[in-house]
């Protein structure tokens, strides 16, 4: 049953935690209020596939492929390691997740939009979010070291602390309201 195709299924309501997913690639499938609770999700191909109000706290993701777009809607994602999934033709967007303390650790993921996402202590050190967008982002306590943000919208984000002197900042987009997230170090406040 590993290793077979799956193709435009939906899943609802299934209960995947603490188990192999079965299957290596989903091709156009839509999963619906499903648990992937410490589930392992390692090697598996996921290709234009949607996961709407599924719980993936603690997955397993070692060398998982996401390709063309698969979207996360109103996902808990807490503690997933996404650093740990293969990075080839790597194509995500996120939309209303909580990505508490996840990892995209040494990453790339250009070009990825975050929508009303909370990403409390999320690991971006060393990554590269080139072109990506994060509207309406809680990014309180996440790390930002090393990272490669030219070009990132952070124009609506908050609660975020960025360092311009060890990150790549160039091109990226920040309201006024918000700089003070950009000279805390400074010890800079604002009234």
């Amino acid at each position: 049953m590993n290793d077979m195709l799956v193709i435009e299924k939906n899943f609802i309501d299934q209960d995947f935690s603490k188990q192999k997913l079965p299957g290596n690639e989903y091709d156009n499938c839509e999963f619906v209020n499903c648990n992937f609770s410490e589930a392992n999700m390692s090697v598996i191909t996921f290709m234009e596939c949607s996961f709407t109000d599924c719980n993936f706290a603690n997955v397993m993701l070692k060398e998982a492929s996401f390709r063309d777009n698969c979207v996360f809607k109103n996902c808990k994602l807490l503690g997933v390691n996404f650093s740990s999934c293969n990075p080839f033709m790597f194509s995500v967007s996120f939309d209303g997740c909580v990505l508490d303390y996840a990892s995209f650790y040494a990453f790339e993921l250009k070009n990825t939009t975050f929508n009303n996402c909370k990403l409390l202590e999320t690991d971006f050190a060393e990554s590269d979010i080139t072109g990506s967008i994060f509207n309406n982002c809680d990014l309180a306590k996440t790390i930002f070291e090393q990272t490669n943000a030219e070009k990132v919208d952070f124009s609506t984000a908050f609660n975020y602390t960025i360092n311009p002197e060890i990150n790549k900042l160039k091109g990226a987009i920040f309201s006024k309201t918000n700089l003070q997230g950009l000279l805390h170090k400074y010890q800079l406040f604002f009234k």
